[in-house]
């Protein structure tokens, strides 16, 4: 294998690599998991509204706040599966 063939490959892994590490850094972050909680907060709260629930924007809150908690404890949950799998 020639060294240009070599270092393009290596390159290609480092690039790899580099937008792997920015999706795990996306699925962890702190932005990704505000803006799917105003997601599910407006969808929740329309569809209430559209079904003429009473106080949808207030009854959306319960399960917003029930998916954010989901989202915190799922590191913890899989740190012990990880340990419990070794």
């Amino acid at each position: 294998m020639e060294k240009n063939e070599l270092g393009k490959r290596v390159e290609a892994l480092e690039d790899r690599n580099r937008r792997v590490e920015a999706d795990k850094g996306w699925e962890t972050s702190w932005t990704r998991r505000i803006i799917i909680g105003i997601f599910t907060f407006l969808s929740i709260g329309i569809y209430m509204w559209a079904i003429n629930i009473t106080d949808p924007w207030l009854n959306a809150i319960v399960p917003t706040v029930g998916f954010m908690l989901s989202t915190l404890a799922l590191p913890t949950f899989r740190k012990i599966w990880l340990n419990k799998k070794k």
